[in-house]
């Protein structure tokens, strides 16, 4: 008798393919959820990575959007940037809230990283933009810079000064829109008292954005180094390079000394240029926020921008085309010494060269919010502190 093959019934193969199914859907249940997952936030792909800190899109259940989140590792990042700069971050940008300064919405701290999440900005960096348009034309020139002065004196009101104003920090929402970003180097507690305004001594921020003080390294009124940044970034928008070269420090600080100069092309109305000659200027004669506001050339109408064909330039002109709008790494040291200038760039050579555990290692800590978080929530803080917080402001004035 021939034999007769076994087949098994298609109810049992299906019933398998089942159990495989939920087999997987279990497994997947199982899988423990990251502190970002518990929160809301799929994360997507990297939009920044530098040393110590990477900068990723996700996708916000809470908040219905996308957001941007800056994953910082405590096990790779410099002491002085965990102990000082980032607490003193957090602290400031979670009283801020300005439609021209990117929004925070919330940091989270475990025992390997903090996470801090973000507005996310959809078009990129000013400097991308200039990059691509080659330099911005006086009509958006003037929109971004009110945009900019807006942002930075609602910070000022509030007694909080950037430090970091440049291009690269100036982000753009899907509507074109100025967002003032990472106040890594910010610092609040600024405001005058009894008429009398605090000075700083810590040098930092990007030497092509550096005010004169800065570069001497003399104590200085911060609000009034940012002010100067501004008028670097004005000068960047509409001739598309920078003002200053900032790869020979000594022949940076003689240039800043200066009267500014101008390049024949583009044409740039004459107002424009007399507003960034009267921003770029000592510290006794720079213009304050209030008169910039009150200038010609900002109150002007955009309809009414006009270019003049008068030629005040210089020949000689110490700038830096737009791809040089980045501090430079490599910096000739002849001549002059320059100040311990603290850029990004020297707080990522800190970073230590640790292992950094995955996410599934670590363990929540804190979370901060701008609707409830006060200073006795801190990130970072220590038991040894007693409760106080290490986001008040201490180290250099």
């Amino acid at each position: 008798m021939a034999a007769v093959p076994i087949v098994e019934p298609k109810s049992s193969l299906a019933n398998a393919g089942i159990g495989t199914a939920n087999a997987k859907d279990s497994e997947k249940s199982d899988r423990k959820l990251t502190v970002l997952e518990t929160h809301g936030y799929a994360l997507g792909k990297t939009i920044g990575a530098g040393s110590y800190a990477t900068v990723k899109v996700a996708k916000s259940e809470r908040h219905d959007c996308q957001v941007a989140i800056k994953i910082v590792s405590k096990f790779q990042a410099p002491g002085d940037y965990l102990k000082k700069f980032l607490p003193r971050e957090i602290e400031v940008v979670k009283g801020l809230k300005h439609s021209n300064l990117i929004r925070f919405l919330q940091a989270i701290e475990t025992t390997h990283r903090v996470y801090i999440v973000m507005e996310f900005a959809d078009n990129g960096s000013l400097l991308d933009v200039i990059r691509r348009d080659s330099y911005i034309d006086e009509t958006r020139s003037r929109r971004w810079f009110r945009q900019l002065i807006d942002a930075v004196d609602y910070c000022h009101e509030r007694g909080v000064v950037h430090r970091d104003i440049k291009c690269e920090n100036l982000l753009m929402d899907y509507d074109y829109n100025i967002k003032l970003s990472d106040f890594g180097f910010a610092r609040g507690h600024m405001k005058p008292k009894n008429g009398i305004a605090p000075l700083s001594e810590t040098f930092c921020g990007s030497y092509a954005y550096a005010s004169p003080e800065i570069l001497k390294g003399i104590p200085y009124q911060p609000q009034l180094s940012d002010i100067w940044s501004m008028g670097v970034v004005l000068y960047a928008m509409v001739y598309g390079r920078l003002p200053f070269d900032d790869t020979n420090y000594a022949q940076l600080v003689k240039q800043v000394q200066n009267k500014v100069t101008f390049p024949k092309d583009p044409k740039i109305s004459t107002a424009c240029r007399a507003l960034i000659t009267r921003i770029l200027a000592p510290q006794r004669s720079r213009l304050r926020i209030a008169m910039i506001r009150n200038d010609t050339w900002l109150a002007a109408s955009v309809s009414v921008a006009q270019t003049s064909t008068v030629d005040n330039s210089s020949d000689s002109l110490p700038t830096a085309s737009v791809k040089g709008m980045k501090i430079s790494s490599e910096r000739n040291e002849g001549a002059a010494t320059p100040p311990k200038l603290l850029t990004k760039e020297i707080l990522a050579a800190k970073q230590r060269n640790i292992r950094v555990p995955s996410t599934d290692e670590e363990t929540p800590i804190s979370d901060l919010e701008p609707a409830t978080a006060s200073s006795n929530q801190s990130i970072l803080a220590t038991p040894d502190e007693k409760g106080k917080s290490k986001m008040r402001e201490r180290g250099l004035e």
